[in-house]
């Protein structure tokens, strides 16, 4: 399928979503849980980290998010570990999972199949199966319900997501000329730009998930950070910038009285430096529902700057090239 109707297909994920996290039952842990961490790579691990910042207020526990080989020290049998990997394949979340097993951790998969699924019905953890078959970047939907699902079933989190998630899909659907038209606006924007995302610290999860998806989709590169923390770093090095850079800044209306005006003075002192600044808004009446309906501007964007480039959103040569390595070795 192409990345165009899979894009298209976002909303409807969200309802399919919806109806797997239905049916999904996950056994209580007879020890008590004392953190989670979440194991996953680029579009697998992206929904830990957006899922962990919705839940930021409600949280009983810490959430790690691990995107290598190793876990942290502190894992242990009071440790909830989930494995996020869309084919099930993902050498480092597979080999994170095995130590997380010696040490006894109570372990949930999201998979589409795979080593993964193999590996949780083996040892008789609960593991929930997506549908599989696109690229790991596509199933977002699947992976963030789950993930909201193993939370709030456990008790480790209280929160009111179902409707949000509903929302959502219902406000993406209804605005679905207006994104695309916004969509084509930030493409074009970007087209002759490095692309470089701001967010307040609750939103970093969408500015990553930009980020992703310009390289992935657009094949280019850009980065991100978040206000304040590069009011303490970057904003020095943008005495260094020029208009090579085209700043996006996520304007999701809640960023608070004191990042308000970092946000300000921070666009103030880029202005000298660009004028390539964007300020992308979004709709929705809480963070569920305006980082989905960012992340779909994102997504639309990511193809239209894709088709304006003349590349395969597609294809990703390079990483099945080091796969192909790795599996050699």
């Amino acid at each position: 399928m192409e990345m165009y109707e899979l894009i298209k297909d976002f909303s409807n994920n969200l309802t399919q979503g919806l109806t797997i996290s239905e049916t999904a039952i996950y056994k209580k842990p007879l020890q008590k849980i004392s953190n989670v961490v979440i194991v996953g790579m680029g579009g697998s691990g992206i929904g830990g980290l957006l899922v962990s910042q919705w839940l930021y207020s409600t949280l009983s526990v810490p959430v790690t998010l691990v995107k290598d080989y190793e876990l942290p020290g502190f894992v242990s049998e009071h440790t909830l570990v989930i494995g996020s990997s869309y084919s099930g394949n993902t050498e480092e979340t597979l080999i994170a999972l095995q130590e997380a097993k010696r040490r006894k951790s109570f372990i949930i998969g999201i998979c589409s199949g795979g080593k993964l699924l193999d590996f949780c019905n083996e040892n008789y953890y609960d593991c929930t199966v997506v549908p599989g078959g696109n690229p790991p970047r596509t199933a977002l939907a699947f992976s963030i319900i789950q993930l909201l699902n193993i939370f709030t079933q456990l008790g480790l989190a209280e929160i009111d997501w179902k409707n949000p998630i509903r929302d959502a899909k219902e406000l993406i659907d209804r605005d679905k000329e207006l994104i695309h038209v916004e969509a084509k606006k930030l493409a074009g924007f970007l087209n002759t730009c490095i692309p470089v995302f701001y967010s307040s610290p609750h939103y970093e999860g969408v500015a990553i998930r930009a980020r992703q998806q310009f390289n992935e989709n657009s094949k280019v590169l850009c980065w991100h950070h978040v206000i304040p923390e590069m009011n303490h770093n970057e904003l020095v090095g943008w005495g260094g910038g020029s208009d090579t850079f085209g700043v996006v800044v996520f304007d999701s209306g809640d960023w608070g009285e004191r990042n308000n005006i970092r946000r300000e003075f921070t666009l103030e002192v880029l202005s000298t430096k660009t004028d390539k600044i964007y300020l992308l808004k979004t709709k929705g009446k809480n963070i569920i529902e305006k980082s989905l309906y960012f992340i779909n501007i994102v997504d639309w964007a990511s193809w239209y700057l894709s088709e304006a480039k003349k590349v395969d959103p597609i294809e990703i040569n390079v990483i099945n090239n080091l796969k192909n390595t790795l599996s050699s070795i």
